[in-house]
């Protein structure tokens, strides 16, 4: 069974066709309506057989809505460009979708050349159109279809990597990713390759995917710790060294912390003293949020301006931007509160994503060090809230907590700091 959908161009109109399949449903051209915008005749032949997929899955990494809802349009169509201000080499390229960010909105829009069958990726300036600029993705669909397809597949744990299923630890992260890489690298052999590779900018997108999303790999959910994780044993260890993880002894909880899952991680697997955007209160036992204030702060932050339960907010540190990191202490629920605008935010599940977090991002830095991340820090950044997000929802998820929530939220927020520069080795 298969259904139309007519769509209007500036110049043209168009009807891509959506063919619903038992595995997926795709979007497909005639070869009429490929003409004029797409020579290519291996992007004609893809467009009109295989096709595209037409709706992406949960946690997908892209999607090619523009076309199903937009039929084939240009970038000049997109843009308008009323003063012709887009380069040349951009106005007939056409807009066929989008990379999905950690909360599913669009980030960067996909481009193909319908002249060479490449795949490149903007960012849309409408106000700015001479600033638009590409970076090349992949050297055709039928590459694009399988890195995007294996990525997916990844998060999944389904088709090739479905025997990831239940297996966790630093040795799982390590296969999952030369099996990723492995799916780029022969594709990369192919003699199409060399176009998409100039720049470095083609390799290092996809190197960002199969180098730190394999990283949620490192755990599992939570069953003895009674947490949200269940960490590989000495994982903290092994990555920051024994000698920079503090655990703490009974004497030094308050007697808010009543949650027993988060001060048995305290006691048994501690934390990092220092990471990055993180440091954590060692110079006296823990205290309530409103202990802290009256004892540090007092005559600044009065009782009437700290949360409703700061009497139960443990405060285990601080984050940047005189903002405290605090744990509910009948709950276990890690969250930030800032002394500014008197937010209290949700930052993570609970401590033991609250550690993952911490060694995601040493991890990262450790990984910049080898493969130069940072060269594509935007991409780098939105993969790290992705993969993030895909261990813990709760620290990348917009949605407010209570009235006086925004939505922003710390990690995300200090991944896409650059000029912070806490992604670089």
């Amino acid at each position: 069974m298969s259904t139309t959908r007519t769509t209007t161009a500036t110049t043209r109109t168009t009807t891509a066709t959506t063919t619903t399949a038992t595995a997926m449903t795709t979007i497909t051209f005639t070869e009429d309506e490929l003409n004029p915008y797409i020579t290519h005749a291996p992007t004609r032949r893809w467009l009109t057989g295989p096709g595209l997929p037409a709706l992406p899955g949960d946690g997908a990494l892209m999607t090619f809505e523009a076309l199903r809802t937009d039929g084939l349009r240009t970038v000049a169509d997109s843009t308008g460009d009323p003063e012709g201000l887009l380069a040349a080499e951009l106005r007939d390229r056409l807009v066929i979708g989008g990379i999905l960010g950690a909360d599913g909105r669009e980030t960067e829009s996909v481009l193909l050349d319908g002249m060479t069958g490449e795949i490149s990726t903007t960012y849309f300036l409408h106000d700015r159109p001479g600033l638009m600029d590409t970076r090349p993705l992949a050297p055709s669909l039928e590459k694009l279809v399988r890195y995007a397809t294996a990525v997916d597949e990844l998060a999944a744990l389904r088709g090739q990597f479905a025997s990831y299923a239940g297996r966790l630890g630093p040795k799982a992260v390590a296969e999952a990713t030369r099996q990723l890489l492995a799916v780029f690298e022969e594709a990369a052999e192919s003699a199409e390759s060399a176009a998409a590779d100039r720049e470095g900018d083609s390799g290092l997108f996809w190197k960002l995917a199969a180098v730190i999303r394999p990283l949620a790999l490192v755990a599992g959910p939570g069953t003895a710790s009674g947490l949200a994780l269940d960490l590989p044993v000495r994982l903290l260890d092994e990555e920051f060294g024994s000698g920079e993880i503090v655990r703490f002894e009974d004497v030094d909880f308050p007697n808010a912390l009543t949650h027993a899952p988060t001060r048995r991680f305290l006691r048994e697997t501690g934390l990092p003293e220092e990471v990055v955007w993180f440091s954590l209160e060692t110079d006296m036992p823990l205290q309530t949020l409103a202990e802290y204030c009256e004892d540090d702060r007092g005559g600044v932050l009065t009782e009437q301006r700290l949360p409703a339960n700061a009497d139960r907010l443990i405060r285990l540190g601080h984050l940047l931007e005189d903002t405290s990191l605090v744990v509910d202490g009948a709950t276990g629920a890690v969250l930030s509160w800032s002394e500014p605008d008197l937010g209290l935010r949700p930052l993570n599940a609970d401590i033991s994503t609250l550690a993952f977090t911490l060694w995601l991002i040493r991890r990262e830095r450790a990984l910049d060090a080898v493969h130069e991340l940072t060269e594509a820090y935007d991409q780098l950044a939105e993969t790290m809230s992705r993969t993030l997000a895909a261990v813990d929802p709760v620290a990348c998820d917009p949605t407010p907590n209570n009235p006086a929530d925004d939505g922003w939220r710390y990690w995300p927020g200090m991944f896409e700091d650059e000029a912070g520069g806490g992604l670089y080795a």
